[in-house]
């Protein structure tokens, strides 16, 4: 025989509106507490990715050097390093990037400072530069400029 359900029996299965409310005011509570850690934590995770890239697109300027017995051009950039320079002589065994230049986390370029003579005679050391999350020169934090 089937078993009748009685309208008290119906009444108690579910939530009442204030349990639910309650519910989502200890969630709201919570996330109130733990969504500025996760969002600075997105800051340092941009800034530490920008720094391996950075140092990613210095290693492979460095091969290029020992290919082609220099560094790029400042006209030449980035560019070089997955496709050849127009004045290639032969030594560009590249490409020495997978793919196309990488953006920094922000979407904006790298920034390529070639080598420049010093006063001793010597040249100094390219950079990779990018500016930030505010894409302006200086800054400090996720602002700050991050550089190979």
């Amino acid at each position: 025989m089937l078993k009748r359900q009685t309208y008290a029996e119906d009444k108690e299965a579910g939530y009442s509106l204030l349990e639910i409310l309650v519910v989502l005011a200890i969630i709201g509570t919570l996330m109130a507490f733990v969504a500025p850690r996760l969002l600075g934590n997105v800051d340092k995770a941009q800034v530490t990715a920008a720094k391996a890239q950075a140092k990613t697109l210095r290693l492979a300027l460095d091969s290029f050097k020992l290919d082609t017995g220099r560094y790029p051009s400042g006209d030449e950039g980035l560019a070089v390093l997955v496709s050849p320079p127009a004045n290639d002589n032969g030594s560009w065994y590249g490409p020495y990037m997978e793919g196309e230049i990488p953006l920094d986390p922000w979407k904006n370029a790298y920034i390529y400072q070639p080598p420049i003579a010093q006063e001793n005679g010597r040249m100094s050391i390219p950079y990779v530069i990018s500016y930030g999350a505010d894409g302006a020169v200086g800054g400090s934090g996720a602002n700050a400029d991050i550089s190979s």
